[in-house]
């Protein structure tokens, strides 16, 4: 099972928005000194909208190999195809990775029952550990609970990343399938209450950012440290909250810039963070002395 801090890795890019391989490498080597307890590469926070396949993979496969067994690597290989789900998540398979994450279809917007079948169809193609990722927020496509715990059934997948924030579908959620799946939050607002009710763990955009006060976060939530967590997290949540003034990954981007670990490229449609949303973030920087 994988379970705590789980990095939603950014890609970092040259000023041209060319991939940065040697910056890369330093941000990996820098969560694993950090304590961060499994990466994703090449979700959402990693830009993989906006990657070619080619970069994508290599992404993946360079990660796999910096990572050389020490935490696991779980690949973003979700698709609004089926065919290319299937491709992707092959490939990351083929590069050693220890699961995959797998947004539900965006735009086309699928029934319920073809949410199943699209999800049961690459778990069934691809003999590799699968995590479902509902984020109706991004998606317009909402996973129901239901959906979930059919879906629970098949032996491959393992868990759900849930960022609906949603409290209450989230222990409905749990009191389902956590026999059969791992629960993780998506959502950094709300993972701490999550894993404090029995999610195991925290696929997060913050850990980016402070990856050895997420960890420990994470690692007192799961422990059932109702008052660690919550008092290092209070400490954070103004972190989470700049963190999400603009879309991810344009904040994060830039409070990553801001503290030298990577360049300034983000790609189009994306643009660099505003500078009226700025102060606030860079704010609750200096009060984690992040800068």
């Amino acid at each position: 099972m994988i379970t705590g801090s789980i990095v939603a890795l950014v890609t970092p890019m040259t000023s041209s928005t060319a991939v940065d391989w040697q910056t890369l490498d330093k941000l990996v080597a820098w969560h694993l000194e950090q304590g961060t307890n499994a990466i994703v590469a090449m979700g959402t926070t990693g830009e993989s909208a906006t990657l070619d396949v080619n970069e994508h993979c290599e992404v993946i496969r360079r990660v796999v190999s910096l990572v050389a067994g020490q935490v696991p690597v779980i690949a973003g290989t979700g698709a609004n195809s089926t065919k290319e789900a299937i491709e992707l998540t092959d490939s990351a398979k083929g590069a050693g990775v220890d699961a995959c994450l797998l947004v539900t279809p965006y735009y086309n917007k699928p029934t319920q029952e073809g949410l199943y079948q699209h999800h049961k169809a690459v778990a069934e193609a691809v003999e590799v550990p699968q995590i479902l990722y509902n984020v109706p927020g991004r998606t317009a496509c909402d996973m129901s609970n239901a959906t979930v715990d059919r879906l629970a059934g098949i032996d491959n997948i393992v868990g759900i990343k849930d960022a609906t924030g949603d409290m209450e579908r989230g222990a409905e959620l749990i009191a389902q399938c956590a026999d059969r799946m791992t629960i993780y939050s998506g959502d950094d607002i709300t993972a701490t209450q999550l894993m404090l009710m029995g999610a195991k763990g925290n696929i997060s955009v913050t850990a980016n950012v402070a990856p050895a006060l997420l960890s420990a976060m994470c690692s007192a939530a799961i422990a059932g440290d109702e008052d660690l967590a919550h008092e290092i997290n209070d400490q954070l949540m103004p972190l989470h909250n700049s963190l999400f003034l603009e879309a991810n990954p344009i904040p994060v981007k830039w409070a990553l810039q801001q503290m030298g670990k990577i360049a300034e490229g983000i790609r189009l449609p994306l643009t660099p963070f505003s500078e009226e949303f700025q102060p606030p973030l860079r704010e609750a920087m200096e009060s984690l002395q992040l800068l």
